[in-house]
């Protein structure tokens, strides 16, 4: 537990310090649907083991973890539990981005998916329009 404590905190200093935003998107989304929010490297070359990506809801919220290439919810906040979906197939491509499924109104607001091995981050803003 402390390794993992040690290891997240480093990663957040690594966010803090990075400055490298390439990518800002607005995506439109449905009550009760489904939306995926796109996350891309400008980097080539990736190697599974230095893979780290942080998804975050109002700069806060966890909403999914990449850490060595493995998908994890650890630390997931309880309300995006059963609700993200990621795409492992493609991280050595370079593609992070994760599907929300069963969309409701506080779902609405700015991801942020922090590319850590290469400095990278990407700003999704997501707007939910009620049926």
């Amino acid at each position: 537990m402390i390794i993992s404590c040690c290891y997240i905190y480093a990663l957040l200093v690594n966010i803090w310090t990075t400055d490298k935003v390439y990518s800002q998107v607005t995506i439109d989304g449905v009550v009760g649907g489904s939306v995926l929010l796109p996350c891309a490297s400008n980097t080539h070359e990736h190697n599974l083991q230095d893979i780290d990506v942080l998804w975050r809801h109002n700069a806060s919220m966890n909403v999914f973890t990449i850490l060595k290439g493995k998908g994890s919810v650890e630390h997931q906040e309880p309300k995006y539990r059963n609700k993200t979906e990621f795409f492992p197939d493609k991280f050595l491509k370079g593609i992070f981005s994760i599907q929300l499924n069963k969309l409701i109104h506080t779902d609405a607001g700015e991801y942020e998916c922090y590319i850590l091995h290469s400095g990278e981050y990407v700003k999704v803003w997501l707007l939910i329009n009620g049926r």
